[in-house]
């Protein structure tokens, strides 16, 4: 399975475009597409960053169409770098595309049709993950912290626990962010890996010249996750490109700091 650069509406992002995923609208947008000014040019979808509330809304209405989700079913988290992943409801659906999530969770999960289960990155990596056959869908964000934490690995467990999902059937999509290329780190991001993931870890973690900084792959590390937690690996899509590299296409908090937009993945089952 492929992540692949798609535009529509004048809209650009990334989606699988298996035909597995056919049953569920999903995407991963770029900073390309919107109406937002400098310094959130121009598909800004965080909504506390700064810009304005109607921007804001206008850029989700925009990224929605093109992925074909429905902006008026949103749900939102608010991100704390964990492995808490939070079922959620219609009764959690926000009022407006421009409110900022207020629940602690760095996952997303649903079994409800409709509702569009929405993430935030600006480096951090994006996973979708959905299990056509059980029909249930989680998101998650992985951070370092998260990704230490296995995040991705309890998305797709709770799908097993609570919804009855197999994890065979479960397909995932790791979306666009920081590549080993350019997440140079001290030790403790690589100590945080191990403490996960033990020994495996190391296939992730790169010592750099001088024996002081490392390069770190998170897309690797949160996709070993998801196969530990029994998913096939030939349903796992892995976007390879670096939202710091990236800076005409992305926004990049290691590269930017506060002063940028933020990028969302969302998916909805239809």
């Amino acid at each position: 399975m492929d992540i692949k650069i798609k535009r529509r509406h004048g809209v650009s992002f990334f989606a699988c475009d298996h035909p597995a995923w056919a049953g569920a609208a999903h995407g991963f947008s770029t900073r390309l597409g919107g109406i937002s000014p400098a310094p959130w040019d121009s598909l800004n979808l965080g909504a506390n960053r700064g810009d304005t509330r109607d921007n804001v809304r206008e850029n989700f209405r925009r990224f929605c169409a093109a992925v074909g989700t429905d902006p008026a079913a949103l749900v939102k988290n608010h991100q704390i770098h964990s492995n808490l992943v939070r079922p959620v409801t219609h009764a959690d659906r926000m009022d407006d595309p421009a409110d900022p999530g207020l629940f602690e969770a760095d996952g997303l999960i649903t079994d409800e049709p409709g509702l569009c289960l929405t993430i935030f990155s600006g480096d951090c990596i994006p996973i979708l993950l959905y299990d056509p056959r059980r029909r249930c869908i989680a998101a998650a964000h992985a951070g370092w912290r998260g990704t230490a934490a296995g995040i991705a690995a309890r998305a797709a467990e709770k799908m097993v626990e609570d919804y009855g999902c197999h994890p065979a059937d479960i397909l995932a999509a790791i979306g666009p962010g920081i590549g080993p290329c350019c997440f140079e780190t001290h030790i403790d991001v690589p100590d945080g890996l191990r403490s996960g993931l033990g020994t495996q870890a190391e296939d992730f973690i790169r010592p750099l010249p001088g024996g002081e900084k490392y390069q770190v792959d998170l897309k690797g590390a949160n996709q070993r996750w998801l196969e530990q937690a029994g998913l096939l690996p030939e349903h796992i899509a892995l976007c390879s490109a670096c939202t710091a590299c990236g800076l005409d296409t992305f926004w990049s908090h290691r590269i930017q700091g506060q002063v940028r937009g933020s990028m969302a993945a969302m998916i909805q089952l239809l």
